[in-house]
């Protein structure tokens, strides 16, 4: 087994659909296409490039970009001159590049689509060897090192069909540090190769095994839900890729596209959602669906609206999806299947069908090959052949989490009579109230998934006597001026009812600015940071908890302290002249 060799299945795509399109970039109206044959050759003439600069066995190369075609290229490369891929999150400032960059021994940088370079490169050493992707419109000019086409022109095909051994390792992988700093997950080729057990046990993407699949690619290619369930199942089985422009051509790149399988954070959905709800309202949209011939005429309209109408498969991961959105999409004929994974078992743990008629609510029923069990402190401990082989230089933390085979996911959960698996939140979330009493913020916060005029819900309250629930606002809700104190009132009334004496929630905070990756509320992928999120708020804690209102927010940058009734601060929303936190 360890002299066993990775199949690489590209190196098989790549004869077989030769000039059949690959990789599809968008600019403007127009579409580049790259076929298989064609990425070949760059990627081998840029395997070949690599191995020109003299760099030491088993290197590890960076790369750090938004996706795009040079992306995948650059990945391929990296394997077929046996080096050892560690990509990074395009939005890093420069005190974060250098720390990753050092403590990964990077030897070389792949740098490209990119916004912020200018204050990227101050954490790049001099002599690091850099090759930049060619420049993008309203991206940053990386002058800097080795220019795309000047640096592959200049070598030939490698012309070896290279493949890593199975124990061999192919990328660090540097967590998204939702609960600490990042930690560099290394995963072998064993861990990927056996990741296919996913689509020949239950095939969650329908994927055409003869190549005739598409796929749009624009969550982080770093991340690791991206890098397998996009790129790599492309690489196995066949297809195309295509790329978004920019946040703003998102939509119309994905009509575009039509794929056949589509991945989403359970935020892109809700996004989905409002956009939806914000052209047709529940109480129209409800009247419709009651209609059968409107009903289907509606479905498949909205369907098509969403650049959904050829998808055999929708996937959600990397956070827990409220039953009530899944619900709401089934309403509308749009099945979504559930998954739970991390970067330290490849994105493969569960799954669920959405047309079981079972396991409402959870994550699914383990993949082939994978055996899970709740440890006595209610963590979910996973054991199986995607598992990390360790994290890179931190022997302390990876004896923490590996132990005698089992993965200690950090997850707190349980299974069911019929072996599915429901996730109650993160260990690390957990708070103590000042009665004493501890939290489980994600249990609480699943109740509020069926409130249409919530975006976004963190359960605070560290100190506090009863937590406390933070609320940012639909755009529906922002300009909804028939939303009162009162109903809001009613909706935490109706939780709280549900609740033992300790859970019961205060009060309903909103918060005028969205939790994004740019203001380090969330990760990249739209996970929720509790930690950034205490550090912003936790000194109103107290002080919103002895407001006389249920529901309230709070009016920052004067000298007017008031906290204010929800109907009022909805007025104040739109207001350019009033800063609301």
């Amino acid at each position: 087994m360890i002299d066993e060799l990775f199949d690489f299945p590209f190196y098989k795509w790549e004869q077989k659909l030769s000039n059949k399109p690959f990789l599809k970039q968008p600019f403007g109206d127009l579409w580049e296409n790259y076929t298989w044959g064609e990425v070949g050759i760059m990627a081998r003439k840029l395997a070949n490039g690599l191995k020109s600069l003299n760099l030491s066995e088993n290197s590890h190369i960076g790369l750090v970009s938004k996706n795009c075609r040079e992306w995948i290229i650059a990945d391929l490369a990296i394997s077929m001159a046996g080096y050892i891929s560690v990509p990074f999150f395009p939005t890093l400032k420069s005190n974060e590049i250098q720390k990753l960059l050092d403590f990964g021994d990077v030897e070389a940088l792949f740098v490209g689509k990119l916004e912020n370079w200018e204050e990227m490169k101050k954490g790049v050493k001099d002599d690091m060897p850099i090759i930049a992707f060619p420049h993008y419109k309203d991206h940053s000019k990386v002058s800097e090192g080795k220019q795309w086409y000047d640096f592959i022109n200049q070598f030939d095909p490698q012309t070896e069909d290279f493949k890593p051994k199975l124990k061999d390792i192919w990328t660090i992988i540097f967590t998204s540090g939702t609960t600490g700093d990042p930690k560099g997950v290394v995963l072998t080729y064993e861990t990927l190769f056996n990741t296919k057990r996913i689509t020949e046990d239950g095939n969650p993407l329908k994927v055409d095994l003869s190549g005739n699949n598409r796929f749009i690619s624009y969550m982080p290619l770093n991340h690791i839900f991206e890098r397998v369930v996009i790129e790599h199942v492309a690489l196995r089985y066949g297809g195309t890729i295509s790329f978004v422009e920019s946040l703003e051509t998102f939509g119309q790149n994905l009509n575009d596209t039509q794929p056949t399988a589509f991945q989403g954070v359970p935020r892109i959905y809700s996004k989905f959602q409002e956009k939806i709800l914000m052209k047709m309202s529940q109480t129209k949209l409800d009247k419709v669906l009651k209609i059968p011939i409107l009903s289907w005429i509606i479905k498949r309209k909205l369907k098509s609206a969403l650049g959904m109408s050829k998808a055999k498969a929708l996937v959600t991961g990397a956070a827990a999806m409220p039953l009530e959105l899944l619900d709401w999409y089934k309403s509308l004929g749009i099945y979504i299947t559930n998954g739970y994974g991390m970067t330290e078992n490849c994105a493969t743990c569960t799954n669920l069908n959405p047309y079981q008629p079972l396991g409402r609510g959870s994550v699914g029923r383990p993949t082939a090959g994978v055996d899970l069990k709740i440890s006595d402190q209610g963590e979910i401990l996973m054991k199986g052949p995607f598992t990390l082989t360790c994290y890179y230089k931190n022997e302390e933390i990876t004896n923490q989490t590996l132990k005698n085979g089992w993965l200690h996911t950090g997850d707190k959960g349980y299974i069911d009579d019929d072996g599915f698996l429901y996730i109650t939140g993160r260990i690390k979330d957990i708070f103590k109230t000042s009665k004493g009493k501890y939290i489980e913020p994600g249990v609480l916060e699943a109740y509020f998934g069926d409130v249409s005029e919530f975006s976004q819900v963190c359960v605070v309250g560290l100190n506090c006597d009863q937590p406390l629930l933070l609320a940012v606002p639909t755009e529906t809700a922002k300009n909804d001026r028939e939303i009162t104190n009162s109903k809001m009132s009613k909706i935490l009334e109706k939780v709280n009812n549900n609740l033992d004496n300790y859970k019961k929630m205060s009060k309903i905070i909103f918060v005028k600015e969205d939790w994004l990756p740019e203001n380090e509320m969330t990760t990249p992928t739209l996970k929720i940071k509790r930690a950034k999120i205490d550090e912003k708020f936790s000194e109103k804690y107290t002080e919103w908890e002895k407001s006389d209102k249920t529901v309230s927010i709070r009016r920052i940058g004067s000298t007017d302290t008031e906290v204010l009734d929800l109907k009022t601060a909805v007025k104040l929303i739109n207001n350019e002249n009033e800063i609301l936190d």
